[in-house]
């Protein structure tokens, strides 16, 4: 049925107001809607700044943040990336895959291998980092509350690798919680250690595979620790100390020397031991 045409001002009046408000909550939503957008572009890339503030790096084809600062000539390859305000010097190498985290600081001609992760962190000149080592992340740290509960300590600073240092595949080295982690200049770690929080390793040691060191232990210079040892938290172990392999560090060793055994003892006074044992074990055979 047609309309008049006072008919159809009236019905004009009516329904204005009513577009009023929503011409209003427009202009409110619109902010809103625009934070919300930030806000879950920032989650989706799993690194706080917007994936917009991150560009391509034309030498290698890698990834970089705006205020991350790095020299011309390093080569940043494809797939890896380097986070807000961290520093790569020059000459250096970051393979793919590899993640360098926030305020991560890299010294010059330093290469790092294909899926290596470096967080909290700073690593000195003319180092390697091997394939998927894992550098700075939270050491393991728990108490257990009044309640039984287990409660995670607070893990807050860094992991410092000195000049020349280098660093096997699949090494893990945690962030420091009442002091620094670090790495004496020109120390070199084979494939699969463990370096807990707070370890301290002076210049020239050499830690060979499947090493596990505690947290807060201190190791001196020119320390050699053979396949497989382990050495107990919060110990000290003097400079120029020897372990042979599968050994086991229970308490401070205050004078250099070789070392072997469980618990760790001076060598002649371990291989005394096993040919003790020897004996003992043939007697009973027969």
């Amino acid at each position: 049925m047609a309309m008049s045409s006072s008919n159809l001002i009236s019905h004009l009046l009516a329904v204005k107001p009513f577009v009023e408000h929503v011409q209003a909550f427009q202009i409110l939503f619109n902010p809103i809607r625009h934070h919300c957008s930030i806000s879950v572009s920032e989650i989706a890339d799993g690194a706080g700044p917007r994936s917009e503030e991150f560009s391509k790096w034309s030498n290698g084809g890698g990834s970089f943040h705006k205020s991350a600062r790095i020299d011309s000539t390093a080569v940043i390859e494809i797939g890896a990336i380097v986070h807000p305000k961290s520093v790569v010097g020059a000459n250096v190498h970051v393979g793919s895959g590899a993640v360098i985290g926030p305020a991560v600081s890299l010294g010059q001609s330093t290469k790092i291998g294909y899926n290596v992760c470096l967080s909290n962190c700073i690593v000195g000149n003319g180092c390697v980092i091997h394939n998927g080592v894992c550098i700075g992340q939270d050491g393991f740290g728990f108490y257990v509350n009044e309640q039984g509960s287990m409660v995670k300590k607070p893990q807050l600073l860094n992991a410092r690798v000195g000049n020349h240092v280098e660093i096997g595949a699949n090494t893990c080295i945690d962030r420091g919680s009442w002091r620094d982690t670090v790495i004496g200049d020109h120390s070199k770690i084979d494939n699969l250690v463990q370096i807990g929080h707070n370890v301290v390793i002076g210049k020239s040691c050499m830690l060979c595979g499947q090493v596990g060191i505690a947290g807060s232990a201190t190791i001196g210079d020119y320390v050699t620790l053979g396949g497989r040892v382990a050495v107990r938290d919060h110990v000290s172990i003097a400079s120029k100390v020897r372990l042979a392999a599968n050994s086991c560090v229970t308490k401070d060793i205050r004078e250099p020397g070789d070392y072997g055994g469980f618990p760790a003892v001076p060598i002649h006074e371990w291989r005394r031991q096993v040919a003790t044992f020897c004996r003992i074990s043939k007697k009973v055979v027969s």
